[in-house]
């Protein structure tokens, strides 16, 4: 392991889902820039082993908070700490999140429920939990990860990627002039566990030229917030990808359309 010499202090993140994919790689480059980091995750072993490795490579200060984001009670620890005025958290990485493989119709009301507050509500308490601190220091930023699903009607997992891109783009012309930048992330498909959690093959979802690295969507997405962008989509590809899905809204309804009504038709023997 290589040790990197000491930036100054740059102050203190908070990344949740920081133990893989993203939320590591947002770890990762935050202590390499100088921050103290406080680690969210409900995998108390892998907190502490991605803890540790940060404080040898980088030489910073580092917290752990095992919790269960959906848990009331866990939620409830992790925003005290957003809070609290010891060590101020001044970066917050709302990261969190999952998918879930089966259609709308198959999963159970319970499961939908679930992944939509931990990838809209989560980050919406969250932020609201820090917010009060960054705003009486005139200093701070919450950065969201959203994705580029959230720019197209493509089930409730796009749904609840649109909220941080409507809320950043509101919250960023809201309060940066107060020092506090709000950015959201809209990536691709970026090469972590994620697809595997949903057993589901990369080579299924897109060809390789679609994949991006998760050092550089991370790069792109601090970069961003540093700028004040609200919103940021990595790599060219995407962009162009982005900027065809504006226009191509009504095709896509219409592809779906299609694409649910024959699948409708092979599962009823048609």
């Amino acid at each position: 392991m290589t040790t990197q010499a000491p930036q100054p202090h740059a102050g203190t993140a908070l990344v949740t889902g920081a133990t893989s994919g993203l939320g590591a790689e947002f770890a990762h480059q935050l202590a390499a820039a100088g921050y103290d980091i406080v680690l969210v995750a409900r995998d108390r072993s892998r907190l502490d082993s991605v803890a540790t490795e940060l404080h040898s490579r980088y030489g910073v200060t580092t917290e752990v908070l095992r919790a269960d984001l959906t848990n009331v009670d866990d939620r409830a620890l992790v925003e005290q700490r957003l809070q609290a005025s010891d060590a101020p958290i001044s970066y917050l990485v709302n990261n969190a999140g999952y998918g879930l493989p089966q259609e709308f119709e198959t999963n159970s009301i319970d499961d939908e429920a679930r992944m939509l507050e931990i990838l809209a509500t989560v980050p919406l308490r969250l932020s609201h939990a820090v917010l009060s601190g960054m705003l009486s220091r005139g200093s701070g930023t919450v950065l969201t990860v959203a994705s580029i699903a959230g720019g197209a009607p493509l089930g409730l997992y796009s749904a609840a990627k649109s909220w941080p891109l409507s809320f950043s783009r509101w919250a960023n012309a809201h309060y940066r002039h107060r020092g506090v930048t709000f950015s959201a992330v809209a990536p691709g498909f970026v090469r972590t566990e994620f697809h595997a959690r949903l057993g589901i093959e990369r080579a299924d979802m897109a060809p390789r030229w679609m994949w991006l690295d998760a050092g550089f969507v991370v790069r792109s997405a601090l970069r961003a917030a540093a700028r004040g962008r609200a919103v940021s989509v990595p790599s060219v590809r995407y962009k162009l990808v982005w900027g065809l899905m504006k226009v191509a809204q009504p095709v896509i309804m219409v592809f779906v359309a299609r694409a649910s009504r024959a699948s409708d038709d092979s599962t009823l023997g048609r």
